[in-house]
């Protein structure tokens, strides 16, 4: 079923960075020693990587549950933890109202979805060729499925599989581990 929110593509924009760490300060002032990490992840979080508008943070927790201990503390920042989340593996949570659109994931520290989200974004900060590739498809598909976000993020996946693919062999070239927390 198509959607009403139009998927949009916009040039990177190094203010990007600076939003995530304000908003990665006031979650880690409200959630203390209980986020392992804190992370920007997703496109947005890759210098030169045009993307969709929307900052992606990763907490990571050191369980998913109990939930109590990370939920309080995030929804006392005025985001809403959303029940309908079907994936498993991660807790979701809404935006503040008249906040600007982010997506907020927490994730079971060490766990595969946690390093796999940090290994993508490292390798895709190391090449960039890659990021270009991703960029250009991104457009491409943007413009094909305008209306379509699960058309969208459907019609991705190949590229993703592709270049995990790739940032996998990366990752053994180089030793690659997970640098510090970005908050």
């Amino acid at each position: 079923m198509p959607s009403v929110d139009p998927i949009v593509i916009v040039p990177a924009d190094p203010k990007w960075a600076e939003e995530f760490r304000s908003y990665a300060l006031r979650l880690r002032a409200a959630l203390g020693s209980t986020a392992v990490r804190i992370d920007h992840v997703g496109s947005t979080s890759v210098p030169g990587l045009d993307a969709k508008p929307v900052i992606d943070i990763q907490v990571s927790v050191a369980s998913l549950e109990p939930m109590e201990p990370y939920v309080r503390p995030i929804e006392s920042l005025g985001y809403a933890y959303d029940p309908t989340n079907r994936d498993l593996q991660r807790r979701a949570f809404r935006w503040p109202p008249g906040q600007r659109r982010t997506h907020l994931y927490a994730r079971a520290s060490g766990s595969f979805e946690e390093q796999l989200n940090l290994l993508f974004r490292d390798f895709l900060r190391s090449d960039a060729h890659a990021v270009q590739e991703y960029a250009k498809a991104k457009w491409a598909l943007a413009e094909r499925f305008r209306l379509d976000r699960e058309g969208y993020v459907q019609a991705k996946e190949p590229v993703v599989w592709e270049l995990l693919k790739r940032a996998h062999d990366w990752s053994q070239r180089v030793g690659w581990t997970p640098r510090p927390s970005d908050a």
